[in-house]
């Protein structure tokens, strides 16, 4: 009886060394090149336009020029465009158009 159990014994610690050997193994495969070809760097972005001097044309004929330059600064700081002339052409700057107020309201003039 001992002579089995004494053989379960041998039997199983010899499985579990050969499974932890295994799992130790590991494969190597070569690189497989991708079928994409590399990214190409994205182009610089936009040089910064002056704000200053585009919200004071923007603004120059605003019945309230303090308000109008200091929203005016704000969208173009986070458009970087102005459109051109005193009112209008939004469609030149789509950011400048887009951002709104609470209200749904053009937030840039």
């Amino acid at each position: 009886m001992a002579k089995k159990m004494m053989l379960k014994v041998v039997i199983l610690v010899s499985l579990l060394i050969l499974r932890l050997a295994d799992s130790q193994e590991t494969v190597t495969t070569p690189p497989v090149e991708s079928p994409h070809p590399p990214p190409v760097e994205s182009p610089h972005p936009p040089p910064k336009i002056e704000c200053d001097g585009e919200c004071n044309r923007r603004c120059e004929l605003s019945s309230r020029p303090n308000l109008c330059k200091r929203a005016c600064g704000t969208c173009c700081e986070r458009c970087n465009c102005v459109p051109p002339g005193t009112s209008g052409h939004y469609e030149t700057c789509p950011c400048y158009a887009n951002m709104t107020t609470h209200r749904g309201l053009h937030k840039c003039p």
